[in-house]
């Protein structure tokens, strides 16, 4: 007898294949989104490995580009200071940068303008970059021609760096000021203006 081809599937093949499709399906939905999750949590540590790394550049630009002129203080809150550096965010030509380590969640701050004091008057017109939270440790040492800095985020690894070459600027020392002594007038010699006639050398004859 001739072998008859078979044209569907049966009732009992559909019933299994649906069954194994109800048993694949939730494993795999659990893969992708695992897989998603993870991807996502990876994007996000490397865009803050990516704002880290934009941090310590500038911060590293901004010491590089300077004139030596550096500040650093450690009172309230941590700050350093660079009075003229022609790294500048906001195409100044020559901007005074600081960076401020504020006490609200340990906020490092990156403020940019002119001629400007901390704490910030009403007037004063800068620009303030929050660049990261949950800072740590924040400390620049500045001694002859060299800045190390030293930067660590809450549960992060230690960033550090060092620059050389930069001088600080050298102080004027003030000319002292040699007096010259005064020049005293001159006198002329008096004239013998005296009117009295001369003394005659001998004695005038007896009168008779």
């Amino acid at each position: 007898m001739p072998n008859k081809q078979r044209s569907a599937f049966t009732l009992i093949e559909v019933l299994i294949a649906i069954v194994l499709l109800g048993i694949i399906l939730p494993a795999l939905y659990e893969t992708v989104l695992l897989l998603r999750n993870s991807n996502t949590h990876l994007f996000e540590h490397l865009e803050k490995a990516k704002k880290v790394t934009q941090a310590t550049d500038t911060l590293y630009l901004d010491l590089l580009s300077s004139d030596g002129n550096i500040s650093i203080k450690k009172d309230d809150f941590s700050r350093v200071c660079i009075e003229n550096t022609k790294n500048s965010l906001y195409a100044l030509s020559v901007a005074k940068v600081c960076w401020v380590v504020l006490k609200s969640e340990n906020t490092l701050l990156r403020i940019e303008g002119y001629d400007y004091h901390l704490p910030l008057q009403g007037e004063e017109k800068v620009e303030v970059n929050a660049v990261m939270t949950q800072v740590e440790l924040f400390d620049v040492y500045y001694k002859k021609d060299k800045i190390l800095v030293l930067l660590q985020q809450k549960a992060k690894d230690p960033i550090t760096f060092m620059i050389q070459g930069i001088e600080k600027p050298k102080k004027k020392k003030k000319k002292k000021k040699t007096l010259k002594p005064k020049k005293r007038p001159i006198v002329p010699p008096l004239e013998n203006n005296s009117t009295r006639p001369p003394t005659p050398s001998s004695p005038p004859p007896a009168l008779t």
